[in-house]
């Protein structure tokens, strides 16, 4: 193979995705010495540490990875989420546009392809004006991945109005899992939006099946039978390459947090953690401390302040954590816990003091606790991880629960508060009983798994490599 050919990854602009998407091009060309990708970066408008986060992956990347910032546009105010991610996008193609006809211009390599991020899918217009194939690198599960092509198929074959779902009871069948979805429950974003928002979320599904192929960070010994479900489902070719993690820990300097794990016996800290976007404000401050206390478990705390309401911002640390505790908390504790504020999740979880994770499950996040062998509470947040919690408590008995439906809107903020009791329940179910013993050998087992499935011969290895001879053969 004397040519060389050239990729086109197109993230969105969250961390998540952006990092999710660079290993994955890593992957790529550790595989095949005749590729080269170029990462063409979007900017929110509000995000302030994207510039740090790219700097980051240029040192840590080879010559092979190429680097594009697009220009920053400025977005119009008063807009739902999913409305400004579909403008977000329309207003790039331009940018898009004259980066791929550089990359076009040059003949060397040639350009083979878009790899494109589920958010993205409009970009497949750009790929169809270059002649060349799009493919989807999803982020999520394939669980997930066919829970949305489902419900796609139900609104455009069945005339189903997914918004009427809106607070009832309903529970629909999706082949990609055994038990049945209570939908308002556990894909609040797809019932709780407005007809319009629904109509753009299921036109971005609907394109999904416009791709070659579909690169899903999953391995197929995790979710069999949603992987096996989804060519019944209309899906294009889909890869099971994952799971596609960022595990090279952080440097262990400046976390002095990690000596004070050191000091702990293996399996006997919980580590609660939220994600890029995961807060809490000071009245559900209080309860998950007061669950912590009574629970007499050693913990390690990530707590982060939520943005001003209303905006569109990530969490911030807190300037003093003893404002938002409760009174004496911090002195009480000192012996069993450490509240934080940011925490190097990947780095926690590969330390062997660490016996439970409270989490929000976003994906990345339950990929790294498998990997590690750290069994879950399940506490979601927002976008698709109620469905998460649902796939790994109920479906995949893998977590425990603390609320599997709970759901905040992050530019409203939740009034809604999770007593201690029912936190302090979670932990228990999550570290003491014979059924915590019996997630967590499953959850070990999986993670032997995990790591198989990466290596020469495993599922995974062997995915990337179809997917390597599908872009040859175009």
């Amino acid at each position: 193979m004397s040519a060389k050919s050239e990729l086109v990854f197109i993230p969105s602009s969250g961390v998540g995705h952006v990092v999710s998407t660079v290993k994955m091009a890593k992957f790529l060309i550790d595989r095949d010495n005749q590729l080269s990708i170029t990462v063409l970066i979007m900017k929110f408008p509000f995000d302030s540490k994207i510039d740090t986060l790219v700097e980051s992956l240029v040192a840590s990347t080879t010559a092979r990875i190429r680097f594009v910032l697009l220009p920053r546009r400025n977005m119009p105010p008063r807009t739902s989420r999913i409305a400004f991610i579909h403008h977000f996008m329309e207003s790039h193609k331009p940018d898009v546009r004259e980066a791929v006809a550089e990359i076009s211009a040059c003949n060397t390599p040639r350009l083979a392809g878009f790899v494109v991020d589920m958010f993205c899918t409009s970009m497949i217009d750009v790929a169809v004006e270059f002649g060349v194939p799009s493919y989807m690198f999803f982020t999520s599960g394939a669980a997930f991945l066919g829970i949305m092509l489902h419900l796609q198929s139900l609104q455009d074959e069945q005339h189903m109005d997914l918004t009427r779902l809106k607070g009832s009871d309903a529970e629909l069948d999706f082949p990609c899992i055994a038990n049945p979805l209570p939908v308002a429950k556990f894909l609040p974003l797809v019932v709780e939006s407005t007809e319009e928002d629904c109509r753009m979320l299921m036109s971005c599904y609907r394109r999904f099946r416009e791709t070659k192929g579909i690169l899903v960070n999953t391995f197929a010994e995790l979710e069999p039978r949603a992987v096996e479900a989804l060519a019944d489902l209309g899906a294009p070719k889909v890869y099971p390459v994952g799971p596609i993690l960022n595990i090279k820990a952080e440097s262990k300097k400046g976390f002095e947090i990690l000596d004070w794990l050191d000091q702990q016996p293996n399996g006997s800290v919980v580590f609660l953690c939220f994600g890029s976007k995961g807060s809490f404000d000071e009245r559900q401050a209080k309860e998950i401390a007061h669950a912590l206390e009574r629970s007499g478990y050693r913990f390690l705390w990530s707590l982060r302040k939520p943005p001003v309401k209303g905006k569109m911002e990530d969490p911030h640390d807190y300037a003093d954590l003893a404002e938002v505790l409760p009174e004496g908390f911090l002195n009480r504790t000192a012996g069993v816990g450490r509240v934080i504020g940011w925490a190097p999740q990947v780095t926690v979880l590969a330390h062997p003091a660490i016996g439970g994770f409270v989490s929000h499950c976003g994906w990345n996040s339950t990929l790294e606790s498998i990997w590690f062998g750290v069994p879950i509470a399940v506490w979601p947040q927002y976008a698709e991880q109620q469905f998460n919690a649902f796939q790994l408590v109920v479906e995949l008995g893998l977590a425990a629960e603390i609320k599997i439906d709970y759901q905040r809107d992050l530019a409203k903020e939740s009034d809604l508060v999770v007593m201690a009791d029912e936190i302090e329940g979670g932990i228990r179910k999550l570290m003491e009983g014979e059924e915590a013993g019996e997630r967590r050998k499953k959850v070990k087992e999986l993670s032997e798994k995990s790591r198989k499935a990466l290596t020469e011969g495993g599922s995974s290895y062997s995915s990337l490599a179809r997917f390597i001879e599908d872009v040859w053969s175009q």
